[in-house]
């Protein structure tokens, strides 16, 4: 998937919602990444699931559901707010003025 899904704007901390554009705009980024870093996570996981040999090959469409799920996973933990990741992200680089 190409950028971030919509998010509940209910279930961005306080002070991102009540912040300036700026702030919202980082902590997107910063969700953004975290939504990333879990899909290349997720896609690791996914790969060692794949069949051992020919006699336990896939089919077609069980290879494209095992290929959409770590993008599904990441877009539903980032819809969730996400795993915590981007809070940290987010108040570094407001400390450091990005």
């Amino acid at each position: 998937m190409s950028g971030l899904a919509p998010i509940d704007r209910s279930l961005l901390p306080a002070d991102v919602r009540q912040g300036t554009k700026a702030d919202q705009e980082r902590y997107t980024a910063a969700l953004s990444f975290e939504r990333q870093l879990v899909e290349q996570l997720a896609q690791q996981l996914a790969d060692t699931t794949k069949p051992a040999g020919d006699d336990q090959q896939a089919s077609a469409a069980t290879e494209h559901y095992r290929q959409m799920l770590p993008g599904i996973l990441a877009d539903a933990v980032a819809q969730g707010g996400g795993l915590g990741m981007a809070r940290n992200l987010y108040d570094s680089m407001k400390q450091g003025g990005a």
